[in-house]
């Protein structure tokens, strides 16, 4: 997942779920033609987008697509699978978003009923039909549909709030790790070098205690997202600390990493930082460390490496790209 902004709260996203708009496209599966027709006539009266298959093979088709339609309305009886059958396949193991199914059938025995209850239909109308009495169930689901999307939205904001830096949206620092070893394990099945940047912003504390807290935290948000601007999509970067941050470049030998490091640097370092009618220039040091496909999976040894890759950018004056025993004339030669 790419990192995203988390700065809003819970309150504002209860209220922009709120106005969401319940799902209107609508499967019908019935082999009847005038059934067929009469209810594509009402169900798009009613607003909906409707979709009519004549058999169960080619609902169910529908049905377990990449994006399917939220509502279904299933006969009972129809060729190839019956209604029941096809919801036994899709209560068969745990779907995200949910279908609401409505059986629509002739049989009006209680165990045939709870026999399409079991085979996890969510409701049923008989035949012959009541429109009124469709419609009522049909908005009982959209509701029921629309309450698990608030919930999944609600369920992915505490998601990404638990993975995040709340103030400058990149991968906290267990995510950031987290990420790191698993993308080594990717490189040593995938035969893929995996390289790791490790980036300070410099003289940071100066800006925390001569222009106050408050730049401090503007200078991490722009950084955070210069950084996000330049980084390639399927690279991963996070708040490690304070003013440090962490890159996981997979797929990323050393000369790679190095030119992506640089192109960090510039980011940072190349226009001012503008805040409250201010600016301020701000640099940043960024030590890499590099495995290849073969190296061993010890994230411990490659974080300490980028450290002191770190380390040596600091003592050699800021403001530049350093590896642990690689001389900068070796990178780039003057």
């Amino acid at each position: 997942m790419g990192t995203t902004a988390v700065s809003q709260s819970l309150d504002t996203l209860a209220a922009a779920v709120g106005q969401a708009q319940a799902p209107r496209k609508l499967l019908v599966a019935e082999d009847n033609p005038v059934f067929q027709s009469m209810l594509r006539n009402l169900l798009k009266r009613w607003g909906y987008d409707v979709v009519i298959v004549q058999d169960g093979l080619e609902a169910w088709r529908v049905l377990d697509s990449s994006d399917p339609p939220r509502l279904a309305i299933l006969d009972w009886m129809m060729p190839g699978l019956d209604g029941v059958e096809i919801c036994r396949r899709l209560r068969a193991a745990p779907r995200e978003p949910y279908i609401y199914v409505v059986l629509l059938t002739a049989r009006t025995e209680s165990g045939d009923l709870v026999e399409g209850m079991d085979a996890g239909a969510d409701d049923y109308v008989t035949k012959p039909l009541k429109p009124n009495e469709l419609r009522v169930r049909l908005r009982a689901g959209r509701r029921i549909i629309e309450l698990q999307e608030q919930l999944l939205q609600a369920r992915e904001e505490l998601r990404v709030q638990a993975t995040h830096d709340s103030l400058t949206g990149l991968l906290n620092r267990g995510s950031i790790l987290e990420t790191l070893e698993t993308e080594m394990a990717r490189g040593a099945r995938e035969s893929q070098p995996v390289s790791l940047l490790m980036m300070d912003l410099d003289r940071f504390k100066q800006i925390n205690d001569t222009r106050g807290h408050l730049a401090g935290d503007a200078v991490l948000r722009e950084a955070a997202r210069r950084m996000k601007a330049c980084i390639r999509c399927y690279d991963s970067a996070g708040r490690y600390g304070g003013e440090e941050f962490l890159f996981v470049l997979p797929a990323c030998d050393f000369d790679g990493a190095w030119v992506e490091a640089e192109r960090l640097r510039q980011a940072i370092g190349s226009a001012a930082f503008a805040f409250s009618g201010d600016t301020l220039t701000v640099t940043c040091s960024i030590g890499l460390a590099c495995r290849g496909w073969n190296g061993a999976l010890d994230t411990s040894a490659l974080l300490r490496e980028a450290d002191a890759g770190l380390y040596v950018a600091k003592e050699r004056g800021r403001n530049q790209v350093a590896a642990e025993g690689v001389e900068a004339a070796a990178i780039h030669p003057s």
